[in-house]
């Protein structure tokens, strides 16, 4: 029997932000003796029984699940919080609060102001996408990170961009970092439609993260060769 336990966002920075208000609340669809579930019976590669959402994560985030898999937990989850609301869009940010508190923690690491509005940011950003992205084209977890991505950017740019005060009044003067920063240049390029989301993905695992091409297309179930 699985230890049902908050997720782990254990780090201070997130005291009091999004993030931890997020973790907090998934803790207690899987706290008790009947803890929200998914029938892994509907999936391959996932065990033959009831899986507590806090359980499906960890099962999703090993290296040994296959991407098709996260497919179709993804589109499952998605198509429950498009119906029912509540506890599965709870459950949905539960499972991708390791992936959200990632990008809010890059996009914050080198900014001095209050990383809450980022954050914030950040999880509207996915949660606007669960109500759109398409679940037919495949990827769907790549295209809801770049969503919150997007999203936390937009806010991060702004906040980045706004006059400061200097005497004897507002004038500009140079962005603060990260401005320059590899990711922030990705998302505009997304933004802007100069790359799709996956192209971007590629790039940031594989010339930013160190992740090899060929271990990139087997993580994905695609060709070496379409990418090289």
């Amino acid at each position: 029997m699985p230890n049902h336990k908050a997720p782990a966002i254990r780090d201070d920075q997130w005291a009091g932000t999004p993030m931890a208000a997020a973790g907090a609340a998934f803790a207690w669809l899987t706290a008790g003796p009947h803890p929200v579930t998914v029938d892994g019976r509907l999936f391959d590669h996932l065990p033959d029984r009831d899986i507590p959402v806090d359980e499906l994560r960890d099962l999703l985030l090993h290296k040994s699940c296959p991407r098709a898999v996260w497919d179709q937990v993804w589109s499952h989850v998605i198509i429950k919080s498009r119906l029912r609301k509540g506890t599965w869009t709870v459950a949905a940010v539960g499972l991708a609060l390791p992936m959200l508190a990632n990008v809010s923690m890059r996009l914050t690491a080198d900014y001095a102001g209050d990383p809450n509005d980022i954050c914030g940011e950040v999880l509207r950003g996915f949660l606007d996408a669960l109500s759109t992205v398409d679940l037919d084209q495949g990827r769907i977890m790549v295209r809801l990170r770049w969503a919150a991505y997007r999203a936390g950017h937009r806010a991060l740019l702004e906040a980045m961009d706004g006059p400061v005060p200097l005497p004897p009044g507002f004038r500009s003067r140079e962005p603060k970092p990260p401005f320059g920063h590899p990711d922030l240049v990705l998302a505009r390029a997304v933004e802007a439609g100069v790359l799709r989301p996956a192209e971007a993905e590629l790039i940031g695992e594989t010339r930013l993260q160190g992740v090899s091409l060929s271990e990139w297309a087997a993580a994905y179930n695609l060709s070496y060769a379409q990418y090289r």
